[in-house]
């Protein structure tokens, strides 16, 4: 069975001036994002800031956002390491603390060969009876997962149900739609290629874009999955400047800022991130007006 279907929000962490977690705001923004139909909650991912989170920190974040989720929507929590047994204890840790579900990004810095992923996944997943989500994005790791290797962990590893598919590469993701034969669920992890992915049998998204416009992502999906493709191609081409500009400095810079112009207060990134330019926030601030979520 599926983690879940539809738009699955890479949410960010809020800080406070001081840079501690404002654990306020991060219920406000897990509420407002239940409110609007978002379908799970990514926590502690690369949108939530996880490289500079210490480990009480994200196992705590993880924590609060399942206390307050309470069943509501699946939490899905990021544990994923270029260290297997760090990676390992914090997945342990997080189905202790109530997570439903992991995303575990691929090995960065040492990276690892096709071999070394499927030895790297499968000790993760069976250190715990959590659902995996495998998360392939080699722009930031430098790994990529091939087809081949996502089936055979598929099959051969129970709890390896999914892949958060953010190659951006679509010839990629169709040939793993074709060998998987329906024993992996494929998330787009990029927000201008949902329609797409969803039309070569993906269930949704692990999106950014579902933190500034949850209702819309979630629909989006859904027209898709409802075979309304028109409709979900209106969404999905009427975001595309949104999706530029939330995407113009390295993620979640972007949607840190565009989150504090909805006035959601979630402060600012944590260092090696800085603040966006002002004159980038001119234009995000502009392609939100134009969509219609500021």
């Amino acid at each position: 069975m599926s983690i879940f279907k539809g738009s699955g929000v890479a949410l960010v962490t809020p800080m406070k001036e001081n840079g501690e977690i404002d654990y306020d705001s991060f219920e406000n923004l897990l509420e407002d994002q239940i409110k609007n139909s978002t379908d799970a909650l990514i926590v502690c991912g690369t949108s939530g800031e996880a490289p500079t989170l210490n480990d009480e920190e994200h196992l705590e974040a993880i924590r609060f956002a399942a206390e307050k989720a309470a069943g509501r929507v699946p939490v899905i929590a990021g544990t994923g390491s270029n260290n297997t047994a760090h990676a390992i204890m914090m997945s342990q840790k997080a189905e202790e603390f109530g997570a439903d579900g992991l995303l575990l990004v691929t090995p960065y810095y040492n990276k690892a060969t096709q071999g070394g992923l499927i030895a790297h996944y499968t000790a993760i997943a069976e250190s715990t009876k959590l659902p995996c989500i495998v998360y392939n994005v080699p722009s930031r790791t430098g790994t990529n997962v091939q087809p081949e290797t996502m089936v055979q962990l598929g099959k051969s590893v129970p709890n390896i149900v999914a892949i958060k598919e953010a190659s951006g590469n679509l010839s990629q993701v169709a040939r793993l739609a074709y060998l998987a034969d329906g024993c992996i669920d494929i998330y787009s992890g990029n927000d201008d290629q949902v329609l797409p992915i969803c039309s070569l049998g993906g269930i949704g998204v692990i999106s950014v874009l579902a933190n500034v416009a949850p209702k819309e992502t979630h629909e989006m999906v859904y027209d898709c999955l409802n075979g309304d493709y028109a409709a979900a191609a209106k969404i999905q081409l009427k975001a595309v400047p949104l999706i530029g500009q939330l995407f113009c400095e390295v993620n979640p810079i972007p949607v840190k800022a565009a989150l504090n112009m909805q006035g959601f207060k979630v402060g600012k990134p944590r260092l090696p991130l800085t603040e966006m330019l002002p004159e980038h926030q001119e234009n995000l601030r502009k392609a939100m007006k134009e969509f219609g979520c500021l």
